[in-house]
């Protein structure tokens, strides 16, 4: 594709033309969102926290780091920086549908698509799970919000700040400190 389309949105066929030119590419709604390169502390949580994630990960499930495709929709393929889904969901091109977990790293470029529209997006897709990692800056601490999908709508069950510890229990057992993520 040398050019986007136009009078229409875009599809997924669309966005898999693109040419790999160091930005993240993400469809939502048939809307191309570009984002840049992440910073050190985002890079750092995502790697900590995958660790952690894939530490106490059931043998029936995997962790997945971006950039990973999982298309929610015909007009709908997000890359969450982390998720986990059933190992016999996962492809080698992606993952069509929502995983059990998707997991967003926020960056100053992303932080009201993270928190807005991929949220709305993961919850309308039926993903069960969804956390928010902030990893903080030298004004305020790093912390984690971690929801459940209740009838259709995300509802908080665990957050942290600092160097409390997050205890989830799906999709499986987890405990973590935000602090721990960015040190």
């Amino acid at each position: 594709m040398t050019t986007l389309p136009r009078g229409r949105t875009m599809t997924r066929a669309d966005l898999e033309a693109l040419p790999d030119d160091g930005w993240r590419h993400e469809l939502v709604d048939g809307a191309l969102v570009m984002t840049p390169a992440p910073q050190w502390r985002h890079q750092s949580a995502v790697v900590r926290l995958l660790v952690a994630l894939d530490a106490a990960c059931p043998a029936d499930l995997r962790v997945v780091v971006a950039p990973f495709s999982v298309v929610l929709g015909p007009d709908t393929v997000v890359q969450p920086d982390l998720l986990v889904a059933p190992r016999s969901a996962i492809t080698d091109t992606g993952l069509d549908g929502p995983p059990l977990l998707a997991i967003e790293v926020l960056s100053p470029s992303t932080t009201h698509i993270d928190l807005g529209l991929k949220k709305a997006r993961y919850a309308a897709a039926g993903c069960p799970s969804y956390w928010v990692v902030d990893p903080g800056s030298t004004e305020h601490e790093p912390s984690i919000t971690a929801w459940q999908l209740e009838d259709g709508a995300y509802v908080e069950t665990a957050a942290a700040r600092g160097r409390e510890r997050l205890a989830v229990s799906q999709p499986y057992a987890v405990h973590v400190s935000p602090a721990d993520l960015v040190t």
